[in-house]
């Protein structure tokens, strides 16, 4: 567990819509196949999705994603409709520099989901413990300049535009990237409070 962190992350987090959980065991069967679902999405803006994963491996990589949970290393949750306990997004709330502190937020949705705010009340969320919980003074996400939707979450969550980043780094496709930033930090009045208490 890293020195710095104030607080343990809250798992689960309940919001109006949605149940927001640490990886468990068994959840790789649920989180291949919205993967198989969703890889045409995931395919043209995700390094990790360069292919189809087996449901074997994605049970390792949501095992070792608990585990790095546990530690307080880095924050993966699973984001469930709670009317019918299916799984619509996944985001990671990654820790940057504790001594800031600041972190990232990275998330994808699951195609069937989309267009439907579930992203965004789970980023909102994650933004919540981020400044809240560990008393980031910096929250940021990145994204690809062409990624519509991406940069709409983000806006919608409240993050401002800080930096367009050009040529920052190559996409799955193999074009330069620009690289848009976004920001929030502590006192922004736009980010509401979704966690249920």
């Amino acid at each position: 567990m890293t020195e710095e962190k104030q607080a343990p992350f809250p798992d689960p987090i309940e919001t109006d819509r949605l149940l927001i959980r640490s990886p468990r065991p068994g959840d790789g069967i649920e989180v291949n196949q919205a993967i198989r679902e969703s890889y045409s999405d995931l395919h043209e803006w995700m390094e990790w999705a360069s292919y189809i994963p087996e449901v074997a491996e994605t049970e390792q990589r949501k095992q070792e994603a608990q585990a790095r949970f546990l530690a307080g290393e880095d924050f993966q949750v699973h984001a469930y409709l709670k009317t019918i306990n299916v799984l619509v997004a996944v985001a990671t709330l990654h820790p940057l520099n504790w001594s800031v502190p600041s972190f990232e937020i990275g998330y994808w949705c699951r195609r069937g989901f989309q267009g439907q705010g579930y992203v965004t009340e789970t980023v909102r969320a994650l933004t919540q413990v981020g400044l809240e919980v560990f008393e980031a003074n910096r929250i940021q996400i990145c994204c690809d300049e062409r990624n519509i939707r991406s940069r709409r979450v983000a806006e919608r969550a409240g993050y401002s535009l800080e930096a367009v980043l050009k040529n920052e780094q190559r996409a799955p496709d193999g074009k330069l990237r620009n690289t848009l930033v976004f920001v929030v930090f502590p006192h922004t009045e736009q980010i509401p409070s979704l966690i249920s208490t």
